[in-house]
């Protein structure tokens, strides 16, 4: 039976490198293709330079010195802790956190 010959080893070998380097090839192409594409992709969607526009320093209005909403009591929590709860309340109602007012922060213990 002839359609049945085992390939020998040399063989087998140079039947994977045709086969590596026909991948190899494939990919390479695919690559520049890519290439290509966002290469004319680019002159069509070519952007203007933004205009350099002069910034204007603005005064602040607002002394950050003064700025207190009073005295925050904690019980059993640490700053982090309080920190990370003031944040979430403020997220969660929308209100920004320099408009809430926290008087204290206790932390309670399951039963």
């Amino acid at each position: 039976m002839k359609g049945h010959e085992s390939l020998s080893l040399g063989d087998t070998f140079l039947v994977a490198l045709f086969c590596m380097a026909l991948v190899f090839a494939i990919l390479t192409l695919l690559f520049l293709c890519i290439r290509l594409f966002s290469y004319v992709l680019s002159l069509f969607t070519k952007k203007k330079a933004p205009v350099a526009s002069p910034i204007v320093e603005q005064p602040s209005t607002v002394d950050i010195g003064d700025f207190s909403s009073g005295e925050l009591k904690l019980y059993n929590v640490d700053e982090r802790t309080a920190a990370m709860i003031m944040a979430i309340v403020s997220d969660e109602s929308g209100i920004p956190l320099s408009e809430l007012c926290f008087r204290s922060i206790k932390a309670v213990e399951k039963a």
